[in-house]
C-alpha cells in the first residue's frame, strides 16, 4: 500500500515536470494549439462546399473529426518526446533516482493528457468562431469532451512503447507518421465511408479514430455517423465500441510499457 502510495507520488511529480516544461518552454503549447486551429480553418473554408444538404453545414461534421485527430496525434507527441528525452541522457538520470519505475512512464502520459486540455478548449472556441453548434445538453457535451481526452490519454500508451523501442527520435517520428495518418484519414473523420471502395469501407468502420468521431458526433448531437455502409457493431454502437478499444489498448500497452522501461533500466 506503501509502495502505490509512493508511486502515485513519484507520477505526479514527473507530472508536474511536464507541466512546467510549457511554462518554461511556451512554444510548445503555442504550437500545439496552432496546427489544430490551422486544421479548423482549412477544412472549414476549403472544404465546406461538402456540407451542401447536411443540417448546419459541412463545420457540425468537421469539428468531431478535428478533435479525434487532434487527440490521436497525442501519441506522436509522446512518442518523440520520450525518445528526445532518451537522447538527451534525462531518462538515464530518472533511473538513478531512488522513485518507482512506472513513474516516468505514467508521468508522461498524464502531462501529454492535460496538454490536451488546453488543446481542446481552444480548438472548441475556435470551431465555435466558424459556426460549429454542438445541440445537446451541457453533460452531453461534457462527457464528449472527458471521452476525447479518455482516448488521447489511451494511444499515449502506445506512443511510449514506440519510443521506448525505437533507436532515435527521427525513427520515431517516422513510425508515428506511417500510424497515424492512415488511421485518420482512412476513417469517417473527413468524409464518408460509402465513398471508399468496399474493403476499405470495413476497415474505416473498425477503425478506431472512426468510431470515436462516430461517438463524438453522437454526444455533441449530431447523429449521422457520415457512412455506416457495412453494419458493423462500431458503427452501430460507436461509444461502447471507443470504451472497448481504449480498454484494450491500456490493458496492452501498459504493461508492456512499463516492463519495456524496467528492462532498459537494469
Amino acid at each position: 500500500m506503501i509502495s502505490i502510495k509512493y508511486s502515485i507520488i513519484d507520477a505526479w511529480v514527473i507530472t508536474k515536470r511536464q507541466l512546467m516544461q510549457l511554462i518554461r518552454v511556451p512554444e510548445v503549447l503555442v504550437f500545439s494549439t496552432i496546427q489544430p486551429v490551422m486544421f479548423v480553418l482549412l477544412f472549414r473554408y476549403v472544404f465546406g462546399g461538402l456540407g451542401a444538404g447536411i443540417k448546419g453545414g459541412y463545420v457540425q461534421l468537421l469539428m468531431p473529426g478535428i478533435f479525434v485527430q487532434t487527440v490521436a496525434f497525442t501519441l506522436a507527441a509522446t512518442a518523440q518526446g520520450l525518445a528526445q528525452d532518451m537522447e538527451k541522457g534525462l531518462i538515464d538520470r530518472f533511473r538513478s533516482l531512488p522513485i518507482a519505475r512506472s513513474a516516468v512512464v505514467i508521468g508522461r502520459t498524464l502531462g501529454d493528457g492535460l496538454l490536451n486540455v488546453v488543446v481542446l478548449f481552444v480548438m472548441g472556441i475556435t470551431g465555435f468562431i466558424v459556426g460549429w453548434r454542438p445541440s445537446s445538453s451541457i453533460l452531453h457535451i461534457g462527457f464528449g469532451f472527458l471521452t476525447l481526452l479518455l482516448f488521447g490519454y489511451s494511444l499515449s500508451w502506445i506512443g511510449i512503447f514506440m519510443g521506448l523501442i525505437a533507436r532515435d527520435a527521427r525513427a520515431v517520428a517516422n513510425i508515428t507518421f506511417l500510424t497515424i495518418f492512415p488511421l485518420t484519414f482512412l476513417s469517417n473523420a473527413f468524409a464518408s465511408t460509402t465513398t471508399m471502395p468496399r474493403a476499405l469501407q470495413y476497415f474505416a468502420e473498425w477503425n478506431p479514430v472512426s468510431t470515436m468521431v462516430a461517438a463524438a458526433r453522437d454526444l455533441f448531437g449530431f447523429h449521422n455517423t457520415f457512412g455506416a455502409t457495412a453494419g458493423s457493431f462500431p458503427s452501430q454502437h460507436p461509444l461502447p465500441m471507443s470504451y472497448i478499444y481504449m480498454g484494450l489498448i491500456m490493458l496492452v500497452f501498459i504493461p508492456l510499457s512499463v516492463r519495456r522501461y524496467t528492462k532498459k533500466s537494469r
